[in-house]
């Protein structure tokens, strides 16, 4: 069974919630939301799946939506996202985790959230990866998104550009390092996975021309997690390590930040790739997209991304 939150409730994670159950009747899933907001969402798609009410120790069939009951703050409206629902899109991720954390479920999957409303609302978030590494009790965890057959991990992941280069450290890249290489072999159940790193710098540093970072930082983490042997490399420049040569015989790429390696991923599979948070005490996976709140409420969402979610947390629970 996976447990899933449909996210922002002005945005297209309730319809693709239920589309999801609909196209795919085969899953058993439970979904942690306002179980009116899924009914509504049904309605709105001239859809006829079953939403029924779910409390720990009932059964979860697939062919219908069990529900978790969680309570808007006020009704939402499709593509209007409300301050006054933060807290509420927050507790649903909360009572999530627990549910999982407590054997209800085998993975998280989770919809897309709007941080700029959930800040607006006096609730610091950065993102999913990071509250969920509080609730969890993890000082560290790597942001992965992974799309046919490539996969790009993060060293820092919603931090302001100017901000980046204080953060790499070379504890910070060697543990970055050290998580994807456990997670690739446990949970992908790759034997011996081959690790590109990017450098942080144009050229990875020209040689120190162009920033020291690559050779005093990057390099010496690298050359560290070589001697507990790990089979990483680098660092590359980051303009040529998304080539075929490249990549051919790479199980995963680790970029310095953000928009540094997400782009050229989101390139070759938006829409069919996934968001994976490693390092967690469970599985928890995620749709690759935003809240898309101009088209919400329209019946034009696509639960392509939901679906690959779900499929990769049930294969990471085999």
């Amino acid at each position: 069974m996976l447990v899933l939150t449909p996210g922002e409730p002005a945005g297209i994670g309730p319809e693709c919630t239920i589309r999801l159950a609909h196209e795919h009747p085969e899953l058993r899933l439970l979904a942690v939301a306002d179980p009116q907001l899924l009914i509504d969402a049904a309605d709105a798609l001239g859809l006829r799946i079953p939403v029924s009410p779910w409390h720990p120790g009932d059964t979860v069939s697939a062919g219908k939506l069990s529900c978790f009951p969680q309570s808007l703050i006020t009704p939402a409206k499709a593509g209007l996202p409300d301050p006054a629902n933060a807290a509420y899109v927050v507790s649903t991720i909360k009572s999530a985790v627990r549910l999982v954390r407590a054997g209800h479920g085998g993975a998280l999957v989770t919809g897309p959230v709007h941080k700029a409303v959930i800040n607006d609302a006096g609730i610091a978030f950065s993102g999913h990866t990071e509250l969920l590494a509080a609730l969890a009790g993890v000082e560290k965890v790597v942001m992965m998104l992974a799309a046919e057959q490539l996969r790009v991990a993060l060293v820092t992941t919603h931090l302001p550009l100017r901000d980046v280069a204080d953060a790499i450290t070379r504890e910070n890249v060697a543990r970055t390092i050290g998580i994807t290489h456990h997670e690739l072999r446990h949970r992908f159940d790759i034997g011996k996975p081959a690790i590109q790193v990017l450098g942080l710098n144009p050229h990875a540093g020209e040689g120190g021309h162009l920033g020291h970072e690559d050779e005093e930082i990057i390099l010496k983490a690298i050359d560290e997690c070589r001697q507990e042997d790990i089979n990483v490399y680098g660092p590359v420049p980051a303009d040529t390590a998304f080539t075929p040569p490249r990549l051919a015989n790479c199980d995963a790429v680790i970029a310095m930040y953000h928009d540094q390696g997400l782009p050229v991923l989101k390139h070759v599979g938006f829409g069919n790739a996934v968001n994976i948070t490693l390092g967690l005490p469970f599985i928890r996976t995620s749709v690759d997209h935003g809240t898309a709140l101009d088209i919400a409420g329209q019946n034009r969402a696509d639960a392509s991304s939901m679906y690959i979610a779900a499929l990769t947390a049930q294969g990471m629970c085999q």
